[in-house]
């Protein structure tokens, strides 16, 4: 039986969308959950009988039905919030029918003998920045000091044992959780990385409200974003100090700089794909700093990381086509 991909993320996700094709062109015949869409657009069916698990869905809209015996690769994308057929649903009925969602859905999916872009257990063991900074030590890494507070005094302290400057950045949310809430909501779009200056040391008090996360500045060469899929490695030099917008924070999509294919060092490519094969991944991006003095600085891991932008900045690397080959390829592994 010819197995196929499923991809499980949300109806704005142009990597799925620039994906698909491409498992198409592979026989892989890729079914789609859209999670904003989710269950409204869908129908489920899992049915314990006589020992045996059936189990099934359905895009309504579409009318196509995937068996989940079919399955022979999951790439588990991005993340949205469900949507129900009800939109006036009280906060408690919204809340209950949240948890009943996901506790069906990933009851679906967990019970398959199938292959993972990435399991949903790895992806979060792997999420954390502090144990992230820990078990890059451990693969040899340099990693910068840091400090995770929520007692001014510790910041204090922190900055006078720095030799430089030190930054803030958020452990959890570039985006200071403003994707979580209604757009009416939202009070800020986001932070940077930013070096901390005297009038923010003068203004610490806000740290005791809830932990922050500070780091020495690493003075940059360069910087490094590094793909990994299915243990191949695709290295981006970023030229980031090219432009004051970037020097400190690479995502300033407003500066022009260059990216370019690079060869990493043996040792640290091999460093690169076993730090991330440590968590049981089979897709991760690292983002590295190389100093002036030529030596490589592990910052943090992104377990599922977006690699679009790096593709249209090389268009040699051809991420988009390794991801569907990996996944059509795994899938008829398992036919």
């Amino acid at each position: 039986m010819t197995k196929r991909v499923l991809i499980v993320s949300n109806s704005f996700d142009l990597h799925a969308d620039l994906v698909t094709p491409y498992l198409n062109d592979y026989h892989a015949e890729p079914f789609r959950i859209d999670l904003d869409c989710f269950p409204r657009d869908y129908q489920i069916v899992q049915l314990f009988w006589h020992g045996k698990l059936i189990s099934s869905i359905t895009h309504l809209p579409s009318g196509q039905c995937l068996n989940l015996d079919e399955v022979g690769a999951i790439w588990l994308r991005k993340p949205a919030d469900y949507a129900f057929i009800s939109n006036d649903l009280a906060p408690q009925e919204l809340a209950y029918a949240k948890l009943e969602t996901e506790h069906a859905l990933f009851g679906l999916l967990y019970p398959l003998d199938c292959y993972w872009m990435s399991h949903p257990i790895q992806l979060r063991g792997a999420m954390w920045k502090a144990e992230q900074l820990h078990r890059a030590t451990k693969f040899g890494f340099n990693v910068p000091r840091s400090l995770v507070t929520n007692c001014a005094q510790q910041v204090r302290v922190f900055k006078q044992q720095v030799p430089g400057e030190i930054i803030f950045k958020p452990l959890s949310s570039s985006s200071l959780a403003a994707d979580a809430v209604a757009e009416s909501e939202r009070i800020a779009e986001g932070i940077p990385t930013t070096i901390i200056d005297d009038a923010m040391m003068n203004n610490l008090e806000a740290v005791n409200e809830l932990p922050c996360h500070f780091q020495e500045y690493v003075d940059k060469q360069y910087e490094l974003r590094v793909t990994v899929i299915a243990g191949e490695t695709f290295a981006a030099k970023i030229h980031s100090q090219d432009d004051v917008r970037t020097a400190v924070d690479s995502r300033d999509i407003s500066a022009n700089i260059i990216y370019e294919a690079t060869q990493l060092p043996a040792d640290i490519a091999q460093r690169c794909r076993e730090f991330v094969s440590s968590y049981g991944l089979n897709f991760s991006a690292l983002d590295l700093i190389v100093t002036p003095q030529d030596e490589y600085v592990f910052l943090e891991n992104n377990p599922n990381g977006q690699f679009l932008y790096v593709e249209q900045l090389i268009p040699e690397f051809q991420l988009v086509k390794a991801v569907a080959a990996t996944l059509a390829a795994e899938a008829q592994c398992r036919s």
